[in-house]
């Protein structure tokens, strides 16, 4: 009857050394986000939770207290109940010296392997399956527990603090949310096929418009078509024809001197009333944003919000004008391939599994996303040209090649200095990261 009474207090030592297993890795890896969730639809324990987080010092004593306390005596009376048995059980096969040394070992053993198993493994696996559930279940108990344990929780932590304070260990958590963070909930949503492919692309687009400048998803200044004050009717119904844009920058003589813009419409509502365009910039001139090239997508998203504004137009430090934007261009940013038009010719043409032709013009970003790379110094260029002269250091001939991250990027087509086709190539893993000119 004696063993019976040690065997039901090793399992209730046991159970109770369970829950302050499942308690910890539960209540520490409940998320954050589902339990605001949680906290928003009403659940008072979620609150709780959350509090417990910020608060956990008191928490983690309390559990230490009552792991190690049960430990030990699970310990103590586990290997006073077993060691007689083992004693007799071993002494009918050896009554040598270290017989009571072998009873001693194998009953330890034995109780430990048990709270290894069955007080510490199991539950902390169990609660790793589903932390936010089970920290719903536990939080109340959890807190009674730590009311009665507060006094010496209180003397623990305070020599806790003290060593902390003495080798000057930063004890505050860091819980910002970083897009790192964010992306790799989406990579994982992604794979569990919570969310598709190109919802992945648009969530990672969108976050990349605060770090993506307006350069990369302008149109340069050499592909801007502009009407000038005074220009003929001929050339601007010719420039209708032959570029279908809804809007058209008005100029005083070059591309520099910005007045604004016309709308495609009212040239066309003039044309189908058979007035003269003569007088087109004088009646139907709108005033134009004008921004710096230093703005991200993001801030330019605002100004246009703002502005009520579609249309800016990009200038650099010099007031000079280097393209412009549209907020199609940014929708295309985030959008990426399902909006480009089909007829629309392609930046990046994949030959094959190991090489690509890509537009000298094309936003770094783009070419790091299709190549699946990465670029160092990106603040020092925006396109796919701009990453070969800066590591080239000079202005580029065909047949030049930068070798980078196992990419060959060659030179194929220069038009007027301008890097107009590079030919992307992946080599094999042993090549090496240099320079070729």
């Amino acid at each position: 009857m004696e063993l019976l009474q040690h065997i039901i207090l090793i399992l209730i030592l046991i159970l109770v050394s369970s829950f302050f297993s499942i308690s910890e890795i539960a209540l520490a890896g409940a998320r954050k986000l589902k339990l605001r969730l949680l906290s928003e639809n009403g659940d008072e324990r979620a609150d709780k939770i959350l509090h417990l987080q910020e608060n956990s010092a008191e928490f983690f004593a309390t559990s230490q207290i009552g792991l190690n306390a049960v430990a030990i005596l699970g310990g103590s009376i586990g290997e006073v109940a077993l060691r007689p048995y083992f004693i007799s059980l071993i002494g009918q096969f050896y009554q040598g010296s270290w017989l009571d040394s072998i009873a001693f070992f194998v009953s330890f053993f034995l109780v430990t392997l048990l709270f290894i198993l069955y007080a510490d493994l199991i539950p902390k696996r169990i609660a790793m399956i589903n932390p936010e559930k089970i920290a719903l279940l536990v939080i109340n108990p959890v807190l009674t527990v730590i009311k009665i344990f507060k006094p010496l929780a209180w003397v623990i932590n305070a020599i806790a603090n003290l060593t902390f304070k003495l080798f000057n260990v930063n004890t505050t958590r860091e819980d910002n949310i970083t897009f790192d963070d964010v992306s790799a909930i989406v990579d994982a949503g992604a794979q569990a096929g919570v969310v598709l492919q190109q919802e992945q692309h648009f969530i990672e687009n969108v976050f990349e418009l605060e770090e993506r400048t307006v350069p990369s998803s302008m149109t340069v200044r050499e592909d801007v078509v502009y009407f000038t004050l005074g220009e003929s009717e001929e050339s601007i119904r010719q420039k209708i024809a032959d570029y279908p844009y809804s809007k058209f920058l008005v100029c005083n003589d070059g591309i520099d001197g910005v007045i604004g813009y016309v709308d495609t419409k009212d040239i066309l509502v003039r044309i189908l009333n058979n007035q003269s365009l003569v007088n087109i910039h004088e009646s139907t001139i709108r005033n134009v944003l004008i921004i710096p090239d230093t703005l991200t997508l993001s801030e330019l998203l605002d100004k246009f919000r703002a502005g009520k504004e579609d249309l800016a137009v990009v200038i650099n430090e010099y007031a000079l004008v280097v393209g412009i934007i549209t907020l199609s261009d940014i929708m295309m940013t985030v959008m990426g391939d399902w909006v480009v038009p089909i007829e629309e010719e392609q930046q990046i043409i994949k030959r094959d599994e190991r090489s690509w032709f890509i537009d000298g013009s094309t936003p770094i970003d783009d070419v790091r996303h299709a190549l699946d790379c990465e670029f160092e110094d990106w603040d020092h260029y925006e396109t796919l040209a701009g990453f070969i002269m800066y590591r080239l250091r000079k202005i580029p001939r065909p047949a030049d090649f930068v070798l980078h991250e196992n990419l060959k990027f060659e030179v194929v087509d220069i038009d007027h200095y301008k890097i107009d086709q590079v030919l992307v190539t992946r080599l094999h893993e042993d090549a090496t990261d240099r320079e070729w000119i």
